[in-house]
């Protein structure tokens, strides 16, 4: 198991599967994005080997995202294939859900457990705004099919200042009266080319909660208050579901980071809003062996930094959020 050089254990991989993504959402992209050439991509067996690599060294997690990881035709097979490496205990997915009405049920066959779905509201104008291409009833018939296929379910919410900070954010709170499910609020963070529209858009955390408090009461804090993840959760009165705050910005929590980041193009990140890299996908191709792989990964998550630099105005400049998986 690794440790980084300030004694944090680092256990949590996401990987990015594609840069590419069937919708446009205003906070993460671009609607003219450019997407890597494909031979910059990580291919399948790259893919396998690496998760094998983090695997050896300890890792018990892994998320697959995006971009939109359903968009890989081979997403079953990689699954399966993770699922089964020895010490992972996890796999999960962040997805918009859109192609989960076909995929849902292969996908947990296979061995995957949760799915994080992104919906920001479920008001259909709304929705359509956010995204720019898409529709509220597709993302609706996937979490039905993941809640059929007896998937762990948890939908995010990044919340925008005078687009769905109001009765958006209500609406998404009363879905965990009725359902099993964790409906988690994310402040913007600023990345590459939308970082100025993202720093004046953010909604912080408290404004939320005063909102949530004054139509519905107290929020009952969870787990002591103590993070779940990166989230800290309370639950509405009588609810059978959560509700999570994720603020990256107004609450960091960096000092409980577990994890870093394969992007689709083979780099470790190891802050999501840090540029700081390290190139594994050379080494793969240059015929690096199986030993000397682990040595490199496990350097590099030694020199994971502290935290991000958002206080003092640094943000990264070089990837948008969906190149860098989330």
């Amino acid at each position: 198991m690794l440790k980084d050089r300030h004694g944090r254990t680092i256990d949590y991989l996401r990987i990015s599967l594609t840069d590419q993504c069937n919708l446009r959402c205003v906070y993460c992209m671009p609607e003219d994005m450019s997407f890597q050439p494909d031979p910059n991509l990580l291919k399948a067996d790259e893919l396998r080997r690496l998760a094998a690599a983090f695997s050896r060294l300890g890792f018990r997690k892994i998320r697959f995202t995006g971009g939109e990881p359903t968009l890989r035709e081979d997403i079953v097979a990689i699954v399966e294939e993770v699922s089964r490496l020895p010490n992972i205990q996890t796999v999960a997915m962040t997805t918009n859900a859109i192609r989960l009405k076909s995929l849902a049920r292969p996908l947990a066959k296979a061995g995957l457990k949760r799915v994080n779905i992104s919906v920001d509201t479920l008001k259909p104008d709304t929705f359509k705004k956010l995204t720019r291409w898409g529709r509220i009833e597709d993302v609706w018939e996937g979490i039905d099919a993941a809640e059929q296929a007896g998937l762990e379910i948890k939908l995010n919410a990044v919340i925008i200042r005078g687009v769905n900070d109001d009765s958006d954010i209500l609406e998404l709170a009363r879905l965990t009266l009725d359902h099993p499910w964790q409906v988690r609020f994310i402040e913007m963070m600023p990345f590459g080319e939308v970082a100025e529209f993202q720093t004046l858009f953010q909604v912080d955390e408290a404004i939320l909660q005063k909102t949530l408090r004054e139509k519905y009461g107290s929020l009952e804090p969870m787990y002591g208050g103590e993070l779940d993840g990166e989230a800290r959760v309370f639950r509405l009165p009588g609810s059978k579901g959560t509700l999570g705050f994720i603020s990256s910005v107004s609450q960091p929590f960096c000092a409980g980071c577990n994890r870093v980041r394969l992007t689709a193009d083979g780099n470790l990140r190891l802050c999501l809003l840090r540029d700081a890299e390290t190139d594994l996908r050379t080494p793969l191709r240059q015929g690096i062996t199986d030993e000397h792989l682990d040595t490199l990964i496990a350097a590099s998550v030694f020199d994971k930094p502290w935290g991000h630099g958002l206080a003092e105005e640094s943000y990264p400049k070089q990837r948008v959020m969906s190149e860098i998986g989330g």
